[in-house]
């Protein structure tokens, strides 16, 4: 076993980009492996990615990173917290079910956001299912040392109210979405330019991959899959966007971002 390892780290230093190589089959569900806040590359202005470096050197000593697949069940509504999920890479569908077995997705995730919260701190039940969309990193803190962590951390306990706050005003603007919106081609156009955020503009249009079905969709704004099937039919005679599988280009981002004016 020695031998073994001798010769890999022989072959990495002979062969250029050998050591990337491997580091890159190692990493399950093609995500590159973060595990080290201060060094992350991909570090967003959200939450604990905005830290300073002390606290995020003691993030890094009690939190455990893990990958999951597309389809993934985090936690489900209703059970006990056991700590907070910081959503590194991928996304995420929060989720919740009524008796009758109906489903209203109510937020997508992103990196940068932290899931869990509310139940941690309230030591309250999940108020929402978690599913990934698409191969997810996520960094999870067991509550005891969340708990811990923010008593000693001001900064961090700081964030935490912050985030919390922009999830109460994110749930503002979900319900302002649902109610005041005029059509479905609104919503669904609210919708597809929130996903393009943070994505590349060439030419004033948009690629990115949309991992959601069309029921998905009808979820998250409140209306039929076939409402959403029939606007995005519409959009696609208009020429303001593409969508191929998983791919959906925006051809027209300004004429996009008009209609989902409300």
């Amino acid at each position: 076993m020695a031998t073994t390892a001798l010769s890999a780290k022989n072959e990495a230093s002979y062969y250029p980009g050998a050591a990337e190589a491997q580091r890159k089959a190692r990493s399950p569900y093609g995500l590159p492996v973060i595990d080290n806040c201060t060094t992350c590359k991909l570090r967003y202005n959200s939450f604990f990615c905005s830290l300073s470096s002390a606290s995020l050197q003691a993030l890094d000593r009690v939190k455990h990173v893990s990958s999951y697949p597309e389809g993934a069940m985090l936690f489900m509504e209703g059970e006990e917290a056991r700590g907070v999920y910081i959503v590194c890479q991928g996304r995420l569908k929060l989720l919740t079910t009524n008796t009758e077995g109906k489903t209203m997705i109510v937020k997508i995730a992103k990196p940068g956001d932290l899931l869990g919260l509310y139940a941690t701190i309230s030591g309250e039940k999940l108020e929402v299912t978690a599913e990934t969309l698409q191969p997810t990193q996520l960094a999870f803190v067991t509550r005891e040392d969340f708990l811990r962590y923010i008593r000693v951390h001001g900064e961090a306990c700081l964030h935490v109210a912050q985030h919390m706050g922009r999830d109460c005003h994110s749930a503002y603007e979900v319900i302002r979405s649902i109610a005041l919106s005029n059509s479905v081609p609104e919503k669904l156009a609210r919708l597809l330019m929130e996903w393009t955020v943070g994505a590349q503009e060439s030419n004033g249009m948009v690629r990115v991959k949309l991992t959601l079905t069309h029921e998905e969709m009808a979820q998250l704004i409140g209306c039929s899959r076939e409402s959403v099937s029939r606007s995005l039919g519409e959009f696609r005679r208009q020429r303001l966007l593409e969508l191929n599988g998983s791919t959906l280009l925006v051809r027209n981002k300004a004429a996009l971002e008009s209609l989902a004016a409300i």
